[in-house]
C-alpha cells in the first residue's frame, strides 16, 4: 500500500483549496463610505417626508449583520408604505440592489433592509410596544 500526499488525495476526492481573498484597503475605504452614503440618503428621505422621532443606533462595533439601524415612526400604514417605497427609490438611484422590503401588507412596523443600513419603520403604538431601541442600547452597554 502505497501513502498519498494531501496533494494527490485531495485531486482524487474532487476537493479544491478554496483561496480567501483579502479585501484591499481601497475597497473597505468604498465600502464605508457606501455605507456612510446609504445612511445619510435615509436620514434625509425620513426627514423630507415627514417621519417622526428618528433615532440613529451604530451597530458597526456590535453586529457582523450591518453598520447602521434606524428607527423611525410615521402616522399611518400609508406613510409607513410611502416612506419604504421613496427609500428603496433613493438607494436605487445610488445603485444600491437587494433592497429588501418586509411588512408592508400590515403596515405596522415596515423594515428596509439595504444591508449596510436597515430602517425599522413602525406606527407610534406599536413602536412604544416593541421598544426596539432599548433592546440595542442594551446590547451596546454590555
Amino acid at each position: 500500500m502505497v501513502a498519498k500526499t494531501r496533494k494527490e488525495s485531495s485531486k482524487k476526492e474532487g476537493i479544491k483549496k478554496k483561496t480567501v481573498r483579502k479585501m484591499s484597503p481601497k475597497n473597505k475605504k468604498l465600502e464605508q463610505n457606501m455605507s456612510e452614503i446609504l445612511r445619510d440618503a435615509a436620514l434625509k428621505v425620513l426627514d423630507e417626508r415627514k417621519a417622526e422621532n428618528i433615532s440613529l443606533i451604530d451597530l458597526s462595533s456590535c453586529s457582523a449583520l450591518t453598520d447602521t439601524m434606524i428607527v423611525a415612526s410615521g402616522g399611518s400604514a400609508r406613510q409607513l408604505g410611502a416612506l419604504s417605497g421613496y427609500l428603496r427609490d433613493a438607494f436605487s438611484k445610488l445603485g444600491h440592489k437587494g433592497i429588501r422590503i418586509e411588512g408592508l401588507p400590515q403596515g405596522d412596523w415596515v423594515l428596509v433592509d439595504a444591508g449596510d443600513v436597515i430602517i425599522h419603520l413602525f406606527r407610534p403604538e406599536v413602536r412604544n410596544y416593541y421598544q426596539i431601541e432599548e433592546i440595542w442600547d442594551k446590547k451596546e452597554s454590555v
